[in-house]
Order: structure tokens, then sequence, then C-alpha cells
């Protein structure tokens, strides 16, 4: 991937939770709640704050928490990602990496 954020925004990819079942019935991927966790694809350099670059707390590959309603769905590729500013991170994941989960 070719893209780079700007300042405090980051590239975040949703983590798929998997097929949910309730009862043997197969919910359908319209009425299925979105994961709010994901891992870091890519952040930028920081925000400007009084003349000073403060650098993000988060980088990538990090596992976040992040709100329902957080950042904006983006396309690239053919695969959906979030950009998001860092504000909008609820929690790192200490801990956990992608190697562990597969």
């Amino acid at each position: 991937m070719n893209v780079r954020p700007l300042h405090d925004r980051i590239i975040v990819h949703r983590l798929d939770e998997g097929e949910q079942r309730s009862g043997g019935i197969i919910i359908p991927d319209s009425a299925k709640e979105k994961p709010q966790q994901g891992t870091v694809l890519a952040a930028g350099n920081g925000r400007s704050k009084d003349g000073k670059r403060v650098p993000l707390d988060v980088k990538a590959g990090d596992r976040i928490l992040f709100g329902k309603y957080s950042g904006q769905e983006l396309k690239l590729d053919g695969q959906d990602y979030f950009i998001m500013k860092e504000d909008e991170v609820l929690a790192v994941l200490e801990g956990v990496s992608e190697k562990k989960k597969k």
C-alpha cells in the first residue's frame, strides 16, 4: 500500500469476527455488529502543537479498540480500511498480535 496518513491520522484494518450463529440461524451480514477492533497499518508523523511535532502513541502493527462511529471508510486495492484521527482510538490492546491470533 502506498498511502501515508498525514499528521495525527492512522489507517486501520478492521478485524473480522467470523460468522456469527445464534441457535443454528445464520445472521446475514447486514444484521451483524461490526467489530470495533483493528490493526494499525500506517500512522502519520504526529500533530503540530506550539510549533513542535507531538509523536503519536500508536504505531503500525498495534491492535486497537475504537468507537462504533469512528473514522471514515476507505477502499484501497479492493480492501476496506478506515482512516481516523488518533483521538478516536480508545485503547491499545497490549500483548496481542496478529501472529498469536492465527
